[in-house]
């Protein structure tokens, strides 16, 4: 069995996520610090890297819609803040808020479409009660959860 590599992964998020990657929020989320010495920005590059080789590894190929994974994975952390900083550094909410805001500026920015909007929702599953409706949702939660422990424990 051969899997993709992390080279075409990448050219894989870069196809599908032009029109993200490309958009001026992006330096918002250059700016913002997200787990440790993490960009917003590079979490989410790495969540959609992160997605994509587990949809190549759990053999999803036929289930997933591919360029809806990418841009959901891309903008799931579109809150376009500095959660650390924001509401005068409490930030008590933003793990239970975040995903709410991150879809309404995704979808104010850019068309998506149900499995995206769904996705970045609720990928806070399961600090927030409802869960992923689809299966791109559950790969976006996972690889966001895997990446933000990684992040969270070696890159201080």
């Amino acid at each position: 069995m051969t899997y993709l590599s992390d080279e075409r992964i990448e050219q894989i998020v870069q196809h599908y996520g032009a029109e993200i990657l490309d958009h001026d929020n992006m330096q918002v989320m250059q700016d913002a610090f997200q787990h440790g010495r993490i960009s917003t920005y590079d979490h989410s590059v790495r969540v959609a890297c992160l997605a994509v080789k587990l949809a190549d590894r759990l053999h999803l190929w036929r289930r997933v819609d591919l360029k809806s994974l990418v841009r959901a994975a891309l903008l799931h952390d579109y809150f376009l803040y500095d959660w650390h900083h924001h509401d005068g550094g409490t930030h008590r909410w933003h793990g239970f808020r975040h995903g709410r805001t991150a879809a309404t500026n995704a979808h104010r920015d850019f068309n998506l479409n149900h499995v995206e909007h769904n996705s970045i929702h609720r990928h806070m599953f399961p600090l927030t009660p409802i869960p992923p409706k689809h299966i791109e949702g559950w790969l976006v939660t996972f690889a966001d959860k895997i990446s933000a422990t990684v992040e969270t424990l070696f890159h201080r």
